[in-house]
């Protein structure tokens, strides 16, 4: 064996687990001229992401019977969720969903990586498919980047780095505007829009917050927030498995690397060295090295690789989607038992919050004995008992609620009206007597069933007791 190929042999420095790659050693950022990706994959990617930013863009103007599509109105405790509206009071629901959301996170990443990352996470969807798009329309590619940045201050430098900057406050302004739609709904965000800043204040300053965020995160922050903030990341350590799908460099294949016509070699793996997928990596790492927290799943340094490749004469696939064991034995990934298994469990977790979504009502009421409050008489035959009901409305109308007894021969009385009124997407409240006939009290404390009726149709059954005197 050759001197070349015996350096070439040596044992990888670890030094790139000691710290992020965006980080030298001297805790400073090193920032990320990243290559624009050819192939595939990024055309794909690329296409996915204009369905994503129409859904984005488009959603908040969607309205159902008046209700958007989403919305997360923290401030008002209002969230609509495919136009279900859900109040304080589902805090469950919102229990359950968190708990089916961590649930499929920890299956899909066991079954299949970072694979949300890389195709389907907004902050990679808008840092990679709009703003570094722009970047290189306006500055060009990441050699003409790094020129450009290393090159003193001249009217050109200062054109070309200020408009893109204002580019960039403009994009992030518009994706503010559309996050507020998100949280207070279109209606409201054009009132904003269109009346004197003076009346919406609260609003305005809201956008510019958010535009502020926005800016700061793909001008400047960008892959620290998928590196440092986001602990999707850090949880694949503690996910992945051997049987995992993964962006994944084939050591057995590409290994011992090196240019075999310079080195005269024949010893040598298909991997030539030539940095290619290092330099379109969006957060700077060298997969070759395996599995890293920052590796975001993109896809960039698989269609880097194939173009290499091609160009050399060798099978594409150096780089792929892999599973360590796939690369290890030599063979293909495939759809294990294992994925299978795991996708029919989120599917299944899926099913039942979609079920329980579904299934909720869209007419809460809750109904209680008016404490410190016994029973009354009501002449010498009949036993009275005073209740408060509370209605909660999550539909688009008006509701005119009846109360009437499930069976027996008593009646109820509601106080003031002979309805409960409950206005659209708004909480109600009202008291009313049960009275039953003392013949029919067998009990201390019996219980009864209240039906719950608008427009002659029963909505909702309810349950409570009825206080009496023991009869002996």
């Amino acid at each position: 064996m050759s001197k070349d190929v015996e350096h070439i042999n040596e044992p990888l420095s670890e030094s790139f687990r000691d710290r992020i790659a965006t980080i030298d050693e001297e805790g400073k950022r090193k920032w990320v001229y990243a290559y624009k990706p050819k192939g595939k994959f990024y055309s794909i990617r690329t296409w996915l992401s204009v369905f994503y930013f129409i859904v984005f863009f488009g959603t908040p103007f969607i309205q159902i019977d008046g209700r958007p599509l989403f919305m997360f109105n923290i401030p008002e405790g209002k969230f609509i969720l495919f136009t279900k509206i859900f109040w304080p009071q589902d805090f469950f629901i919102f229990g359950l969903t968190m708990i089916t959301f961590v649930f499929f996170v920890v299956l899909f990443t066991a079954a299949f990586g970072r694979l949300f990352c890389g195709w389907a996470c907004p902050q990679t969807n808008f840092m990679e498919m709009m703003f570094r798009k722009i970047e290189f329309l306006i500055l060009g590619d990441a050699p003409a980047q790094r020129q450009l940045s290393n090159a003193p201050w001249t009217g050109k430098k200062i054109f070309k780095v200020g408009l893109k900057h204002v580019v960039f406050y403009l994009l992030s302004f518009i994706i503010a505007n559309f996050f507020l739609a998100y949280i207070i709904g279109m209606p409201a965000l054009i009132k904003i829009i269109t009346e004197p800043v003076s009346e919406h204040l609260v609003g305005f300053a809201s956008i510019l917050v958010f535009s502020a965020v926005f800016y700061g995160v793909y001008a400047f922050f960008r892959e620290q927030a998928c590196t440092v903030v986001c602990p999707y990341g850090r949880l694949q350590s503690v996910l992945l498995d051997k049987n995992s799908m993964i962006v994944a460099y084939d050591y057995k294949r590409g290994e011992p690397r090196g240019n075999a016509k310079k080195l005269h070699t024949d010893q040598l793996g298909d991997c030539i060295d030539c940095f290619q997928c290092v330099k379109v990596c969006p957060t700077g790492i060298d997969i070759r090295n395996g599995v890293q927290m920052e590796c975001v799943g993109c896809t960039a340094c698989i269609d880097a690789c194939d173009n290499v490749m091609d160009k050399i004469g060798k099978p594409k696939g150096l780089i792929r989607y892999a599973s360590e064991n796939s690369i290890a034995n030599g063979i293909a990934l495939t759809y294990t038992s294992r994925m299978k298994f795991y996708t029919a469990l989120c599917a299944i977790v899926l099913l039942i919050l979609g079920s329980i979504l579904a299934t909720r009502k869209d007419v809460d009421a809750t109904i209680i004995r008016t404490p410190g409050i016994l029973y009354q008489e009501r002449g010498t035959d009949s036993i009275s008992n005073l209740y408060n009901i509370k209605v909660v409305n999550k539909t688009t109308k008006n509701v005119q609620l009846q109360l009437q007894l499930h069976q027996g021969n008593g009646k109820i009385d509601i106080i003031g009206k002979p309805y409960v009124m409950v206005h659209k997407e708004g909480q109600g409240s009202g008291e009313f007597f049960i009275t039953l006939p003392k013949n029919a009290i067998k009990e201390r404390s019996s219980h009864i069933t209240i039906d719950l009726m608008a427009d002659h149709k029963k909505i909702a059954t309810l349950k409570t007791n009825f206080l009496g005197p023991v009869n002996n």
